[in-house]
């Protein structure tokens, strides 16, 4: 095991990184906190993804005109010190990190929701711990089985979003099933109409909504493992509209018109209950694998990009330099087991509150994603403004509607913040969140600060390894780097 700030494989293609991105931001949030969304918004919640889905387009489009110019394992983080100073990047990188691990647990929660559905006797801390560690354990091994494990679990969840909409809209139009109750379009607008949770109710659900569409950002992330940046997340960040639409507006369209709004279940997924509810049971049974499926891929991301962002915090010295240790594959390794050791508290968490554990960890997961989301906003618009006016001419991949879109974006973000306060259960994201940012900041000052400033933690952890960074690269080249 070595050290090395440089030794990171790019064997990411551009079909690993689109799916990467989808596997993080299509998960729990739609296969299972959707059903909160729905509850308190009503068909209106269709609206609420739309808008929500062109703000973080928005935030995707900066991150990626700063990744194209300028492709960095630490990403946003990296850019945030860089344009904001130390500490706006020291707690950037934090959060997203923490925002990571506490996806991860509602992921991995939600694997033990899941495997309920064919064994509802034994207890789901079971499961949990099996996901963490099997998902953990093939982060370990190389980046391209990461990017191939992943495009394979994603393509799975794809075929499967398809299949449902297309069997949806049969039993919309055939009347398919034995279940009761009328399966129509007009679901949509004819019980209680289409805001039928009132203004208040559309506004709140932002709050479940926004954590759906967390770990889009993981696009920054796979810049600096990516084998042609300046190709690859263009690509990537710019099919997310369209992803937005078919995989959750389209896809909640049809669950809503098969059953009504108000009789979606929140104990388990919305997808699984509709066909079990319409006489599928078949269909039913499928869709909770792939459910399952969309978790395990929503982890495998989460592990991916927390573990980066980590390394790239101890690159700026801006966390122990022990996670600069790297496998021969180029695997940073110490980062993945500090996620994986996390994630065992997800499991202490499901033996001790089952019941109550998935809406605290989302609206905790939630603060955390829009703050990430307003510094990549906020790091974009000081770049922007720091630039000449030939400097920004060049640039290869610009973000559009500026400086207009960005500000409105920020906007609407501070206001997914404010709104976390006002529902007594996602009130406690907020204490969460400022205790959280305020912990960073004592760290900073007290540990991170001075030791910027001190010798280089990377030549003394090579001495002591008794290894140099050219002898660390050179055997670094193989397989999983060699396409550098």
């Amino acid at each position: 095991m070595r050290t090395d700030t440089a030794g990171l494989s790019r064997g990411l293609r551009s079909r690993h990184i689109r799916f990467i991105a989808l596997g993080s931001a299509i998960g729990t949030g739609l296969f299972y906190g959707s059903s909160e969304s729905i509850k308190a918004a009503g068909p209106g919640v269709l609206l609420a993804y739309l808008i929500g889905g062109a703000a973080v387009f928005l935030v995707l489009r900066s991150l990626g005109e700063m990744a194209v110019a300028s492709p960095s394992a630490g990403s946003f983080g990296e850019y945030a010190t860089r344009h904001l100073g130390p500490l706006a990047g020291f707690t950037t990188a934090w959060t997203y990190a923490f925002e990571m691990v506490i996806v991860c647990v509602a992921d991995v929660t939600a694997v033990g929701v899941y495997m309920g559905f064919w064994f509802p006797d034994v207890p789901r801390w079971i499961w949990v711990l099996a996901a963490v560690l099997l998902v953990g354990g093939l982060n370990l091994v190389s980046v391209k089985v990461f990017g191939e494990l992943e495009f394979w679990l994603s393509l799975v969840k794809i075929v499967a979003i398809v299949a449902m909409i297309l069997v949806g809209i049969a039993v919309i139009a055939f009347g398919l099933g034995s279940g009761d109750g009328h399966a129509g379009l007009s679901n949509l607008w004819s019980n209680g109409g289409f805001f039928a949770g009132g203004a208040d109710g559309f506004v709140l659900s932002f709050a479940v909504v926004m954590f759906a569409f967390g770990g889009t950002e993981i696009i920054g992330v796979t810049a600096g493992e990516a084998q042609s940046p300046e190709k690859t997340i263009p690509s990537a960040v710019n099919s997310i509209p369209l992803r937005i639409i078919l995989f959750y507006v389209l896809t909640l369209a049809v669950i809503m018109s098969i059953r009504p709004w108000q009789h979606i279940d929140s104990s388990g997924s919305p997808f699984v209950e509709i066909f079990a509810g319409v006489g599928l049971k078949s269909a039913a049974a499928v869709l909770n694998l792939v459910v399952l499926t969309a978790a395990l891929s929503a982890i495998n991301s989460d592990i991916f990009a927390a573990g980066r962002t980590m390394f790239g915090l101890a690159q700026r010295r801006q966390g122990p330099a022990v996670m600069l240790r790297l496998t021969r594959n180029g695997v940073p390794w110490v980062t993945t087991l500090v996620m994986i050791g996390a994630l065992l508290t997800g499991v202490l968490m499901n033996v001790l509150m089952p019941g109550r554990i998935f809406l605290v960890i989302s609206s905790i997961a939630t603060f955390a994603t829009v703050w990430v989301w307003l510094m990549i906003l906020l790091t974009h618009v000081k770049a922007r403004r720091s630039m000449s006016a030939e400097e920004a001419a060049s640039l290869k991949f610009p973000a559009p509607l500026w400086p207009y879109g960005q500000i409105a974006a920020i906007a609407f973000m501070a206001g997914v913040m404010v709104l976390l306060g006002f529902h007594e259960n996602t009130r406690v994201a907020l204490v969460v969140g400022a205790v959280w940012l305020a912990l960073l900041a004592g760290v900073h000052a007290l540990w991170v600060g001075p030791r910027r400033t001190g010798p280089q933690p990377v030549a003394a952890a090579e001495e002591r390894a008794g290894e140099t960074p050219d002898a660390d690269l050179a055997s670094l080249e193989g397989p999983a780097g060699s396409s550098r």
